[in-house]
Parts: C-alpha cells; sequence; structure tokens
C-alpha cells in the first residue's frame, strides 16, 4: 500500500508537470495578439494597402468598361469582349500585386478565404489570420471609397454601382455554386504551383490567369468576387448587400475544399510556406526565413 501511495504522490506531480510543459509550448507557438501585432504590424498595413489597391483598380477598370459614357463601352459595345477586356487588366492587376515588394513581404494573400485555408493548413497562426483578415476588409473599404472619391457620380452610376457583386443570371443557386468552383479552382491552383519545385516561382502567374479567365468567362454568373473582403468594400460602399451571404460562403467553403483534397492526395507535409510568391529577399512571418520573426 505504501509503495502504491509512493508512486500515486510521485506520478500526480509528474503528470501537472506535463502538462504545464505542454501549455507553455502551445503558448510560445502561438504568441497572444499584441506579440503578433508588435512583430509583425508591417505585413498587416501591407495587406490592406494591397487590397486596397485591387479595388482601386477595380472600380477604375469598372467605370471604364461598364459606364455608359466610356469612350471604351462606346467602341466596344459587345459584352463578352468588355468583360475579357477587364479581365485582362485585373488579371494585370493582380500579376503587379503577387510580385509587387509588398506582395512577396506579405505573401499577397489579400483574401480572406486564403488566409483562413492556410491557417487550416497550419501555415498561418491564430492571431496572423486575425489581423491579416481585419486588414483585408478595412484595405477593401478603404480602397472603394478612395476611388469613389475621385470617380464620384461615374462610379455609384447603376450601371457600375461600385463594382459591387451580386448575383447574375441564373439567381443566387448558381452565383453560390460558380463563386464555390472558381474558389476550389484557384486554390488547387496555388497549392499545387506553389509546392511544386519547378513551378513555385510562375504561382502568381498562373494565379493572374485564372483571374482573367474567371472574370471573362464566370462574371454574368456572381459577377466574379471569390473574396469576401473584396465584395464587402464594394457593398459597404454601395449599401448593397442583395445576398451578400453567397460571398461570405462560398469562397471559403471552396478553397477549404481544395486545402481537403491536397491534403487527401498528399498530406500536410507536402504544404510549403503559404506565400504566393516566396521571394528570397524578403522576411517571411509564416515560416521564418530572411529573418522573418514567424513567433
Amino acid at each position: 500500500m505504501n509503495g502504491a501511495e509512493n508512486n500515486a504522490t510521485v506520478s500526480t506531480p509528474d503528470l501537472a508537470s506535463t502538462a504545464q510543459s505542454a501549455s507553455a509550448a502551445r503558448r510560445a507557438v502561438e504568441p497572444d495578439a499584441w506579440a503578433a501585432f508588435s512583430a509583425h504590424w508591417p505585413e498587416y498595413l501591407m495587406e490592406a494597402g494591397l487590397l486596397g489597391a485591387f479595388m482601386v483598380s477595380a472600380c477604375i477598370f469598372g467605370v471604364l468598361f461598364r459606364f455608359p459614357q466610356s469612350p471604351v463601352v462606346r467602341a466596344v459595345p459587345s459584352e463578352f469582349l468588355q468583360h475579357l477586356l477587364g479581365g485582362i487588366a485585373m488579371g494585370l492587376t493582380a500579376l503587379s500585386i503577387f510580385y509587387s515588394p509588398w506582395g512577396k513581404q506579405s505573401g499577397a494573400h489579400i483574401n480572406p478565404s486564403v488566409t483562413l485555408t492556410f491557417f487550416r493548413l497550419r501555415k498561418v497562426k491564430c492571431w496572423d489570420a486575425v489581423f491579416y483578415i481585419a486588414s483585408q476588409f478595412t484595405g477593401a473599404a478603404l480602397g472603394v471609397n478612395l476611388a469613389a472619391l475621385v470617380l464620384g457620380s461615374q462610379l455609384s452610376d447603376p450601371a457600375v454601382r461600385f463594382v459591387v457583386t451580386v448575383p447574375g443570371m441564373g439567381g443566387p443557386a448558381a452565383a453560390f455554386v460558380a463563386e464555390f468552383a472558381i474558389a476550389l479552382g484557384m486554390m488547387t491552383a496555388v497549392l499545387h504551383f506553389s509546392n511544386h519545385q519547378r513551378l513555385a516561382p510562375y504561382t502568381g502567374i498562373f494565379a493572374s490567369l485564372l483571374v482573367a479567365t474567371y472574370i471573362t468567362l464566370e462574371f454574368p454568373l456572381s459577377g466574379m468576387s471569390m473574396n469576401p473582403a473584396r465584395s464587402f468594400g464594394s457593398a459597404f460602399a454601395a449599401g448593397i448587400w442583395d445576398h451578400f451571404w453567397i460571398y461570405l460562403t462560398a469562397p471559403v467553403l471552396g478553397m477549404l475544399s481544395a486545402a481537403e483534397i491536397f491534403l487527401w492526395q498528399r498530406g500536410l507535409p507536402a504544404v510549403g510556406c503559404c506565400k504566393i510568391q516566396h521571394d528570397t529577399t524578403k522576411r517571411c512571418i509564416f515560416c521564418g526565413a530572411n529573418g522573418g520573426f514567424s513567433q
């Protein structure tokens, strides 16, 4: 009995010590909000700025290709050609963002769906994900409102409507399926390209080509959002929230589904860092490369 009592006495503090060690290890891996913000605030601002720039570009090209008095609309009456030109313009915008100095440092997620997916894949820590997503929503709203100050009534015209995304032909059901499908396709491409040794440097190029293709072909179904923050920025400025739930849920579900398929096919060890373009000269807050403080 005494031996059993002694064993029990010894094992209890051992278990407590183990639990405390595990808790301390988790705290070391997952920094608190202030530690994450103080270390990574430049990347958070970059994400806001990059998506803000994307939205300014979307508004400018939205006016150029949709405003009735636009010289392009008059010269190119075909809606398909307008979508094609708009797709090329926004594809080039995405390309410039992915390969910009800020894009190379922040990883150019510029989309809460992307950030949440890499959080699921354990490549983004909790508070980084929270601040990235907050920055993306903020940047999108500021970008549209900045464009509104310059473009004025042209951006608010009923034909443009702050480039808001709403269901098109086929209604909400078609819009949901379309948003899910394009998000699934985009994240599938990003995961396979970025985790392929030879193709990784071209991830941003292929993603930009998909943006151009989606705007050209998918736009009539949902307005081609694929990005909850992008849709929020336009809806907030326009005050138009028609079926906004589609743009909050379908892109996230589509990209998370792509992640689950990738994990089923190749497993978690096959997932590398979560930057669209992993430049060798920029710090990385996710993997700690190049002096990045990954916490």
